[in-house]
């Protein structure tokens, strides 16, 4: 058993859009950053300050390779462009992908950022909901193995949503980037038959409304791509730079940044289900696109935002009309898949789950989205449960609910003694985490 020394412990939160890190028992994260990473593949030779990436890999062929690229991590070195720097995410589906670059996540996160020693701080993870038993034990051994923690502890993603509120059974919607799950969680634990997830999520959105855009001739041009020159005082021409060596996944890497930034900013959701005909002659909104060009945009704030709802509407975006009938997975919108989780949960419970929907994920900060969540499930739900969605007025905390339920679980006393410390890691091994952290 760890005893939790008088220091605080470190909350990492590494989901498909961001990374969140920052001390137990702050109100916010100290570092947020993307969860992907530029990286260059150097042919080889190691540039110095290459040492650190490379791992103890299992095949000789994996050594070479984890030496012959360079990783970039954080807000900066990814704004900064490359030559042939490709940009790979961390994650797929809502788990790891890349387990490279997830470390060289967390080394920035501890080393860059927080600058802490990691060997003088526990460690709260946060995963996600669903995640698998050998992601888990891939996660402590690294963790003890090379970053040699202390102590700990793996939660889930729903349980610290439903702690950041000060609940210990809520039903936690969780819209993030890579996708969208709702999971039921009773007296702090996951209930896992109940875990409905749907592959649309941040993402989604993002894509689709740049596809709209395009097909609207519209072209979004990424910040590195141009000048901006001044001819006359207040007016501006705009200079093509030739950049021949960028990789296509970072120039769609940063035309997403700029397209994301004007889904949170213009984006919607509709009082009721979104149809053409209603929304025809709906005011637009102005916003201005880096390169100084104003767009307006319409209807379209509101249909994008409606995927979330009515998941087939993607089907009506131009390049989209394939989506999802390959893959074979049953479309729901949030309201069914809240349904459908509450009646996988035992009858006694239900009640209280209807009464307590909590909205969590960065996604979630789309305005009106608990009003029409509200509004649609009180239409679905059976009549005698009474319908509550909560979410935190402020977006910043709905984005980080997360991370704040992790620094609330990691500063209270009475959790010092559930860390997965050291010492038993060395005796039991990685498969005891199943034990410690349920």
């Amino acid at each position: 058993m760890y005893g939790g020394d008088e220091v605080s412990a470190i909350v990492l939160d590494l989901g498909s859009q961001s990374c969140k890190a920052g001390y137990a028992g702050e109100d916010q994260p100290k570092s947020v950053f993307p969860s992907v990473v530029g990286s260059v593949e150097s042919g080889g030779v190691v540039p110095d300050g290459g040492g650190d990436t490379d791992m103890e890999a299992a095949k000789p062929g994996e050594a070479e390779k984890a030496k012959a690229r360079k990783l970039y991590a954080g807000v900066q070195a990814l704004g900064y462009r490359r030559d042939h720097m490709e940009v790979v995410p961390a994650m797929k589906d809502g788990l790891v992908a890349d387990w490279d670059v997830v470390e060289s996540l967390w080394d920035h996160a501890l080393r860059d950022r927080l600058l802490i020693d990691p060997k003088e701080h526990p460690m709260l993870l946060a995963e996600p909901s669903f995640n698998t038993q050998q992601h888990r034990e891939k996660m402590v051994e690294l963790m003890f193995e090379k970053y040699d923690v202390p102590a700990l502890f793996l939660a889930k993603n729903a349980v610290l949503t439903s702690f950041a509120s000060g609940r210990a059974t809520s039903l936690v919607v969780d819209c993030g980037g890579g996708s969208t799950t709702v999971a039921a969680v009773h007296d702090g634990y996951v209930l896992q038959k109940a875990v409905v997830r749907s592959a649309i999520g941040g993402e989604v959105l993002t894509d689709c409304l740049q596809r709209t855009l395009e097909a609207k001739g519209i072209q979004i041009k990424p910040r590195f791509s141009f000048k901006r020159k001044e001819i006359r005082p207040g007016e501006f021409e705009v200079v093509p730079v030739e950049l021949p060596n960028t990789t296509d996944s970072y120039y769609a890497y940063a035309q997403r940044a700029v397209v994301a930034d004007i889904k949170e900013s213009v984006c919607r959701v509709p009082d009721s289900a979104f149809d053409d005909n209603s929304y025809a002659n709906i005011p637009t909104t102005p916003y201005e696109l880096p390169d100084g060009q104003v767009i307006e945009i319409g209807a379209d704030r509101f249909k994008i935002a409606d995927i979330m709802f009515n998941p087939t509407l993607i089907q009506t975006i131009p390049g989209m009309e394939k989506y999802g009938t390959e893959a074979g997975v049953p479309f729901n919108g949030l309201p069914q898949m809240v349904i459908e989780s509450i009646n996988k949960c035992d009858p006694d419970i239900r009640r209280e789950l209807f009464n307590s929907v909590m909205l969590a994920g960065g996604t979630a900060a789309l305005q009106q989205m608990k009003e029409r969540l509200e509004k649609d499930l009180m239409e679905e739900a059976p009549q005698a449960a009474r319908v509550k969605v909560l979410a935190s007025g402020n977006a910043l905390e709905r984005r980080f609910s997360v991370w704040i339920g992790g620094s609330i679980l990691a500063s209270l006393g009475s959790f010092q003694q559930m860390w997965f410390s050291k010492a038993e890691y060395e005796e039991h091994g990685p498969t005891y985490v199943q034990r410690k952290c349920p």
